[in-house]
């Protein structure tokens, strides 16, 4: 090969490392061309979000993943806290918040959210030995609750917002050790949450209450900030993946049962 043809030689090679380098890159430089989202969460929410072997896991978690790559995008999922996540989706420092996050017309003039993803009802959760049947029975009694859920807003609902025996926990997880240390008569949570720690603390001898009458049914949202372009991205995507048995295998995987579908399809009008 003389100097010249080695020359040629030498360009076409590096042109077509250049060109394949470009090919491999989307315009915020992940693999395959989709674009990753930064997801913030409060992983102390099982079965939907909770830490295991150092990475987020849960219902929540495999749904957004469902969800995302319908819509051609990956996610990166950090433990934010709620409060972290709350902020960062609000400044837009976050592009997507997930954390059991209750769809209610305060949060709306804030966020913007997906149609709804899961049905859910608060439940109390006391101590076996304990003689309340619903919620009016904590009257007078130390409730604990999660800062910032539905769960101090339903308690607040009954027995007024600054109600000295409505204790306010950074995470449920503590709410529910403030009911093991017998520093809280009661804990006041989402439902799912409040059967997965009875099912997982058999030996903290503890039960749970239903109460239809003074708990209403509230739904969950992939929470986006305010005017995302996202949101129609994301509705679509969630249809799809109710649609073609995707949300079926997921939920049946984290609780099951067969979701109720129906209701859901309901709950978007």
């Amino acid at each position: 090969m003389n100097k010249w043809n080695g020359k040629i030689a030498l360009f076409v090679v590096v042109s077509c490392i250049l060109i394949l380098s470009a090919c491999g890159k989307s315009s915020n430089g992940t693999s395959s061309g989709e674009k990753t989202l930064s997801v913030g969460t409060e992983a102390t929410f099982a079965p939907f979000e909770f830490m295991k072997k150092g990475k987020v896991d849960g219902f929540d978690v495999d749904l957004l993943n469902a969800v995302a790559k319908e819509a051609g995008y990956k996610v990166d999922i950090k433990n934010t806290g709620w409060d972290a996540m709350l902020a960062g989706v609000k400044d837009e420092s976050i592009d997507v918040g997930m954390a059991g996050v209750t769809i209610n017309d305060k949060r709306k003039k804030s966020y913007d959210f997906s149609l709804p993803y899961f049905e859910s009802i608060n439940m109390i959760v006391v101590n076996e030995s304990s003689t309340v049947t619903n919620a009016k029975d904590l009257k007078g009694k130390k409730i604990g609750v999660q800062n910032g859920t539905t769960g101090q807003i339903s308690s607040e609902k009954l027995f007024g917002e600054n109600n000295k025996n409505i204790l306010k926990y950074e995470t449920s997880a503590m709410a529910f050790m403030a009911l093991e240390n017998g520093d809280v008569d009661a804990v006041v949570t989402d439902n799912a949450v409040a059967n997965e720690y009875v099912k997982k603390n058999p030996d903290k001898e503890v039960k749970t209450i239903d109460d239809k009458t003074n708990f209403s049914s509230e739904y969950y949202g992939i929470l986006l900030p305010k005017g995302s372009e996202l949101k129609s991205k994301f509705d679509k995507a969630l249809n799809k993946v109710l649609d073609n048995g995707t949300y079926t295998d997921i939920y049946k995987k984290w609780f099951g049962v067969e979701p109720d579908i129906d209701t859901l399809k309901s709950a978007q009008k």
